[in-house]
C-alpha cells in the first residue's frame, strides 16, 4: 500500500471528512433534495469514505416548501385555493412540529402555474396565497413563514387581503373585483373583518429583492413585462398599486410604498408589511436557518452548492451567495455547480466560492441539459472532488 494512502486511510478512521452539500433546486429539472443527493453520489464515488451531508436550500422562491421539509422532517399538507386568474386548485404548503407553517406564494399563485399565453397581470390575484395564511391560521400557527418568489400577479397583494377579511371599496361603496388593474377604482378600505388571528402570529417573509412597491424600479415597471404586461399595462399597473399606496396611507397613517421589498411579488411585500406587521428576512437565511446549515458547516472539509444558472445577479441574495458567505465564516471551501454560467459569476470567488463549474458536457440544448440534469450533476461533483482528493494527496 502507498504511503498517501496509508496516510488517508489512518485520517478517515480517526477524523472523517464530512462534505456538506446544499444546494437550490434546478429549475424545470430538479429539485432541491434531488440535487443535493446527485451531488452526494458524485462525491461517494470519488470518496466513497466521505461522510455526506444534505442540507437542500431555497431562497424564498419555488421549492422552498420542499427544501425545508426535507431539511427538517416536516409535513406536506395541501388546500383548495384559487389559481391567480380564478381557477381552483390544490396548492402545497409546510408544517414542522414547532407550529411554523412555510407557505411559497408560487403554489398558489405562480408564473410557471399560468401558461405564457393565457397570463393575464391586469387580472391576476394573490386571493389565493391569503386562502394558505387562512389554512395555517386553522391548523394553529404561531409563525408563518411566507415565500414570495415566482409570482404572476400585481395587485399589491389585495388579493391576499381580500381572503383574509379586508374589504376593498370603490366610490359607491361596491368590493372591487380582483386584480391589479380594479385598484384604480379603489376609495376606501374596510378592514374590520382582517382574521384576529393575525394578531398572535409572526410572519416573516422571505424575499431577495429590495424594489419599492411604485415607480421605475417598482413591481409594475421591473417584474410586470415578465408576467406578460405590455409598456402601457405595465403604466396603468403602476398608477394603480400608487392609488392603493394612497387609500392605504390615509387609512394606516403611515406610507410603506418606498420600504424596500414592498415591490415583491407584485407588491405582495407591500402588503404583508402594511397589514401582517411582517419582518423581512433574506430567503437564503431563513431556510438555512431552519435546516441547520450552520451547525452542519462546523467541522466540514468542504460544502458545495448550485443552482440552475449562476451569474452576477446571483450575489443579491441568491442560494449559491448564500451557502458560501455562511461557509466562508466556516473557513469551509465552496464548490458551486450550475446549468450554466452567466456573465460576471467570477464576481462569487470574492463572496466564498473557490470554484464553479457549469454541468454541460458539450454542446446541448437546453431540454437536453434538463433531462440529463441528475447525470451531469453527480458526473460533475465526481469530478470536482477527484481533483480535490488529488489536491489533497500531493498537500503530503
Amino acid at each position: 500500500m502507498h504511503r498517501h494512502d496509508n496516510i488517508n486511510r489512518l485520517r478517515q478512521e480517526t477524523r472523517p471528512v464530512k462534505i456538506v452539500i446544499a444546494p437550490d433546486s434546478f429549475k424545470e429539472s430538479l429539485s432541491a433534495p434531488a440535487a443535493a443527493e446527485a451531488i452526494a453520489h458524485g462525491v461517494r464515488q470519488a470518496f466513497p469514505g466521505a461522510q455526506t451531508l444534505c442540507v437542500p436550500m431555497a431562497d424564498g422562491g419555488e421549492g422552498t416548501v420542499r427544501a425545508v421539509l426535507a431539511a427538517t422532517g416536516g409535513q406536506w399538507r395541501e388546500s383548495p385555493v384559487q389559481g391567480a386568474l380564478g381557477e381552483a386548485r390544490q396548492a402545497g404548503w409546510g408544517w414542522l412540529a414547532d407550529g411554523t407553517a412555510v407557505i411559497e406564494m408560487a403554489t398558489a399563485a405562480g408564473l410557471e402555474l399560468t401558461p405564457p399565453a393565457q397570463r393575464d397581470p391586469l387580472r391576476a390575484s394573490s386571493h389565493g396565497v391569503g386562502q394558505l395564511v387562512r389554512a395555517a391560521l386553522d391548523a394553529g400557527a404561531r409563525r408563518i413563514i411566507l415565500g414570495l418568489g415566482g409570482s404572476a400577479t400585481n395587485d399589491g397583494g389585495a388579493g391576499m387581503l381580500a381572503a383574509l377579511g379586508v374589504r376593498f371599496l370603490d366610490e359607491r361603496g361596491a368590493e372591487l373585483p380582483l386584480g391589479g388593474a380594479a385598484l384604480k377604482r379603489l376609495v376606501r378600505l374596510d378592514t374590520r373583518g382582517l382574521d384576529a388571528r393575525l394578531r398572535e402570529v409572526n410572519v416573516e417573509v422571505a424575499c431577495d429583492v429590495d424594489n419599492p412597491l411604485c415607480g421605475p424600479q417598482g413591481a409594475s415597471h421591473i417584474f410586470g413585462p415578465q408576467k406578460g404586461a405590455t409598456p402601457e399595462q405595465v403604466r396603468e399597473l403602476d398608477a394603480s398599486l400608487a392609488r392603493l399606496a394612497d387609500v392605504c396611507a390615509a387609512h394606516l397613517s403611515r406610507d410603506l410604498r418606498d420600504t424596500p421589498g414592498a415591490g415583491a411579488a407584485g407588491g405582495l411585500g407591500y402588503a404583508a408589511l402594511a397589514f401582517l406587521d411582517a419582518a423581512f428576512r433574506p430567503g437564503v437565511e431563513i431556510v438555512a436557518e431552519l435546516g441547520g446549515l450552520e451547525a452542519a458547516l462546523e467541522g466540514a472539509t468542504l460544502a458545495f452548492t448550485g443552482e440552475g444558472r449562476m451569474d452576477a445577479q446571483t450575489l443579491r441574495g441568491k442560494t449559491p451567495a448564500g451557502v458560501a458567505r455562511m461557509a466562508q465564516r466556516a473557513g469551509v471551501p465552496v464548490i458551486a455547480l450550475a446549468g450554466s454560467l452567466g456573465e460576471g459569476y467570477e464576481a462569487l470567488y470574492a463572496g466564498g466560492v473557490t470554484a464553479a463549474f457549469s454541468l454541460a458536457s458539450g454542446p446541448m440544448t437546453l431540454q437536453q441539459a434538463c433531462e440529463q440534469a441528475e447525470t451531469l450533476l453527480a458526473a460533475r461533483a465526481r469530478d470536482a472532488m477527484r481533483l480535490w482528493v488529488a489536491a489533497g494527496k500531493r498537500r503530503l
